[in-house]
């Protein structure tokens, strides 16, 4: 099996209808006979299990070709930009029509033969193009921008049903600006002000916040009323925001699927694609211990998610598989993690690999299990009883992301899917096998979701670059969805962007007619794989943020207001360090980073960014941020630790070109680091 980063599965492509069904079908098509075959889902070779689930097409490292290729192709975007400014609708500006007038019946059509000979060629899209023109009515018109389409192979829905659907064309005219929501957002300067996200002092304009170091000094000085000293301590832990030079970068051999604190900030595990998870005691949040390693016994391709039961005493982590495992965070207790099967008695026994699992939560009781699976459902696990309760097929696409609304309640939860939708369930109702409300906005799919924990706000990232707030009280009812038809228009686009490859343009954006969300987030890139967002915590940031990972070696940290607040540079503080077989070649290969998921501290100003590294990004990272206002410090051990996954200095495997090990023989060099 070759190593690769993971994915999702593709969202279509430029292929045909039947790739598409086929590739997001292949689930339940293939669950009676027992086997999951990916071959169009994502193509890749069997394991040694002989399973088909691999998303090899996400992956950077298992063809030298490949890249090769990316590089020929940059070549041309080189080339283009020039002639980016010139660039309106792809007509060259000209709006044009295609009339076709339908002989009459019984005359003579010279092109029959000619007709016939494509049929026989398998030429799809001219096919497809004669079958659009001779869809009735004597008379077919294409518009320019449905021509275009149909030319350079996009997916165009199902126009010869319904000639009604068909977006408005979208002009590319000299400075062009798509209508982004607005900056900063009214809406989110509202609830900023509101107290829910944190302090907020009204009697301070931007332009005269205090440092820091005045807050430092007004606590020391016990300054104003209680209530003013509890606003001036929340005020201070908003400013605290970690910076770009890390404490610490921990390596791997392989790309960092995800990586949490727990609730009590004591513990931080890190899932690695090589199917294993790594456990730290963080209980001194500057001087981290390895103390265990966890393996999942029978992965498919790589580790999909992982979450800690509430108590802190069990991991669940999830691969491609319905299997779930378990393994216990104590140290002392070194027995074998066991396994849950979520697919239970709903398929066939032995057929393990039954749908695979990309996101795992437990309930806030413990008692309970909720996942989201590639069979377009939403299982729920009742862990004492061994058995799932509900499996609900609620999407039309994979399920990529749940939650539960509130960690004290079991009842509430979402779930976020490929369909561009999150879907809001009642476990006490799931029965009905119908959703309790629904929220739409993004134009792409969906590839995570986190909840606040307060039963009220929800926060999701796109595949349309866009991560969104949302409120509970603005979901749609089911009645209200269909009555709207809001999920038109992303049903019928047939998701042109591939996320995995492609670069996502500024005027390919488009705000959806039916959004009820609160803010929308821009600036980051949700590129490659299922990038993760998250609520900044209560105790370490006041609330006062949302964050997200980044394609491009970010993360990104916004005010509630859609402003970004910092940006947390991960790449330059990663590249060159280490490159596993360097070579030559390799150097002619561009250092990326990936910053898939980002944990922060929730009593300690520190996040840890999990991250994929190298020229073809099939190494890992797990980056300490904390605040300092200062490149360098005098405490130990000193900042810019380089070590293995056990914490451990290990000179022979590093490129020392900025970090440092424990040992630095030359106190003077300090400030010469980075």
């Amino acid at each position: 099996m070759s190593s690769s980063p993971i994915t999702q599965p593709p969202e279509g492509g430029n292929g045909s209808d039947a790739a598409f069904e086929s590739s997001h079908r292949s689930v339940r098509g293939n669950v009676e006979s027992g086997e999951y075959d990916a071959e169009h889902h994502e193509h890749g070779e069997p394991d040694d299990a002989g399973y088909m689930y691999h998303p090899a097409q996400e992956h950077a490292d298992s063809a030298e070709g490949e890249h090769d290729d990316y590089d020929d192709e940059d070549e041309h975007d080189d080339e283009d930009d020039e002639d980016d400014e010139d660039y309106f609708d792809g007509s060259g500006g000209l709006e044009f029509e295609l009339v076709i007038d339908e002989l009459a019946p019984g005359a003579h059509d010279d092109g029959e033969d000619d007709d016939d000979d494509l049929n026989g060629a398998g030429n799809a899209l001219e096919r497809r193009i004669l079958q659009i023109i001779r869809g009735g009515g004597g008379r077919a018109h294409l518009g320019s921008q449905q021509l275009l389409a149909l030319i350079q192979g996009h997916h165009m829905g199902d126009i010869d049903d319904d000639d009604s659907y068909w977006e408005p064309p979208r002009r590319m005219r000299p400075g062009y600006v798509p209508a982004f929501p607005k900056v900063p957002s009214e809406q989110g300067q509202k609830l900023m002000e509101s107290g829910v996200f944190g302090a907020f002092d009204l009697r301070e304009p931007d332009s005269r916040k205090k440092r820091l170091t005045r807050r430092l000094l007004d606590r020391e000085l016990g300054l104003g009323d209680r209530t003013e000293q509890k606003t001036n301590l929340a005020l201070m832990a908003q400013q605290m925001i970690p910076s770009s030079k890390p404490e610490m970068v921990i390596h791997y051999d392989d790309p960092v699927c995800c990586g949490q604190f727990s609730d009590d900030g004591n513990f931080f595990y890190a899932c690695v694609k090589d199917f294993k998870v790594r456990m730290y005691d963080t209980s001194n949040p500057y001087n981290w211990k390895h103390y265990k390693t966890v393996r999942y016994p029978f992965g498919q391709w790589t580790l999909t998610d992982a979450d800690l039961s509430p108590d802190n005493k069990w991991l669940a982590y999830t691969s491609l598989t319905s299997q779930v495992c378990f393994a216990p965070t104590d140290p002392n207790d070194t027995g074998d993690p066991y396994t849950l099967d979520l697919a239970g008695g709903m398929v066939r026994q032995g057929w393990r690999d039954a749908f695979p699992i990309f996101s795992i939560r437990f309930s806030g009781d413990g008692r309970t299990l909720v996942a989201g699976t590639g069979a377009d459902s939403i299982v729920v696990y009742d862990i004492e009883r061994r058995e799932p309760l509900y499996n609900v097929e609620g999407h039309d696409n994979d399920v990529n992301a749940v939650c539960f609304a509130d960690k004290q309640s079991p009842h509430i939860l979402y779930s976020g899917s490929d369909d561009c939708t999150i879907k809001v369930w009642d476990t006490r109702s799931m029965s009905s096998r119908r959703e309790a409300g629904a929220f739409v906005g993004h134009m792409e799919g969906l590839t995570y979701i986190d909840s606040k924990g307060d039963g009220r706000y929800i926060l999701s990232n796109g595949k349309d670059q866009s991560m969104k707030l949302w409120d509970l009280r603005m979901a749609m009812s089911t009645a209200r969805v269909e009555e709207l038809d809001a999920t038109r228009p992303t049903a019928r686009r047939r998701y042109q962007f591939d996320y995995r490859f492609a670069e996502y343009h500024d005027y390919m954006w488009q705000p959806h007619p039916h959004d009820n969300s609160l803010v929308t987030f821009r600036g980051h890139k949700v590129q490659r794989t299922l990038i993760r967002c998250h609520f900044s915590p209560p105790g370490s940031t006041n609330s006062r943020y949302v964050y997200s990972g980044s394609y491009d070696g970010f993360v990104y940290v916004w005010n509630l207001d859609a402003t970004i607040a910092a940006k947390i540079d991960v790449k330059s503080v990663t590249e060159g360090l280490r490159i596993p077989g360097y070579s030559p070649a390799t150097t002619r290969r561009e250092w990326m980073t990936l910053v898939r998921d980002v944990g922060w501290h929730p009593n300690a100003p520190l996040l840890v960014a999990s991250s994929w590294n190298g020229p073809t990004m099939n190494a890992g990272t797990a980056t300490l941020h904390s605040y300092n206002e200062n490149d360098s410090d005098e405490a130990e051990p000193g900042m810019g630790l380089s070590v293995n996954e056990k914490i451990q200095p290990d000179e022979g495997l590093f490129n020392w070109r900025g970090l440092r090990g424990f040992v630095d023989d030359d106190d003077d060099d300090d400030d010469d680091f980075f």
